[in-house]
């Protein structure tokens, strides 16, 4: 059965990909926007509906009668993290959240699931130890943001909704987020391991991300927390041999922590602290990876094989 489905952060990296496939499968898709007229040329002709995450509840006719939502704005976090930059970072998704449920609550009849984005750094940083759904939040920064984030999320499970907090790791996409900015140094056969190397990534191939984003919209059995990566994460020492095999360039040019620390300043953490999120939960649901190997999967995000 086709499905209403309404998007928030629809003209990101991940947002394009997933309306593409709604499109596909001859889905109703609908986006909130703060430039609607932008994100209709960008999306091809999508509904799209005005409404700024920050300034006040979602507009209810957006959401009413539509099967599903989901919710991906928020402040990009791949910047130097200043007092304002955190400032933003934290309230585009608490208040942005917050704002979408309250159209929510307004919205009649009421969407039966909300799907939102949150992040691995929920977690915090845990070395090489393997974390899982189970596993309780972090106190780093990004930590707090996710718990923040993910408990405004929740609050629509009051109002009847089953919600689910897909927690992601860097996303394989040669078109932008993480992996668009570690190509260019790579290209040039300047790139390599960061801060030693050892620290974790807990990646996922775009493809599978927008699976799980469907999945987790079209089976009552999604719900709660639920780990958006590929099911071997990988240390940035052997990320980078993978990638620079994929460029057929040498990856062997170390970069020292303090000198991402001085480019990025608290940002950095993401970067030289390492999550190894395992996604269990998708798992037990028997969602099947189309990418599940770092190699395969980077070769095929960028188109060489």
């Amino acid at each position: 059965m086709d499905m209403r489905v309404t998007l928030t952060g629809a003209t990101g990296v991940i947002g394009r990909r997933l309306v593409a496939a709604l499109k596909d499968r001859g889905d109703e898709v609908t986006v909130l926007s703060r430039a609607p007229a932008r994100a209709r040329e960008a999306l091809g002709g999508v509904e799209a509906v005005a409404w700024d995450p920050e300034a006040g509840p979602a507009p209810a006719e957006a959401l009413s009668g539509r099967d599903g939502v989901v919710h991906l704005a928020g402040e990009t976090i791949a910047q130097r993290w200043t007092g304002e930059a955190k400032r933003r970072i934290r309230e585009s998704r608490s208040v942005g959240t917050r704002n979408l449920v309250a159209g929510l609550r307004a919205a009649d009849p009421r969407p039966g699931v909300l799907v939102s984005a949150s992040g691995v750094d929920y977690y915090g940083p845990h070395g090489d130890e393997r974390v899982t759904e189970a596993d309780p939040a972090g106190n780093s920064f990004l930590a707090e943001v996710c718990v923040a984030w993910e408990a405004e999320a929740q609050a629509a499970e009051e109002l009847g909704m089953r919600v689910v907090r897909l927690r992601t790791g860097p996303v394989l996409d040669a078109s932008g987020g993480a992996l668009a900015k570690m190509l260019p140094p790579f290209k040039l056969g300047a790139g390599g391991p960061v801060a030693g190397g050892r620290q974790y990534l807990s990646w996922i191939h775009a493809d599978d991300l927008t699976g799980l984003y469907l999945a987790a919209l079209d089976d009552d059995r999604f719900s709660g927390a639920l780990n958006a990566t590929a099911p071997e994460p990988v240390t940035n020492k052997a990320f980078s041999k993978a990638l620079g095999t994929a460029l057929h360039r040498p990856a062997v040019a170390p970069v020292p922590g303090f000198a991402i620390r001085l480019l990025y300043g608290d940002m950095a953490e993401i970067v030289t602290e390492g999550i190894n999120a395992v996604p269990a939960r998708a798992h037990e649901l028997g969602f099947a990876f189309r990418h599940p190997e770092v190699g395969e999967a980077l070769r095929d995000a960028l188109g060489s094989g």
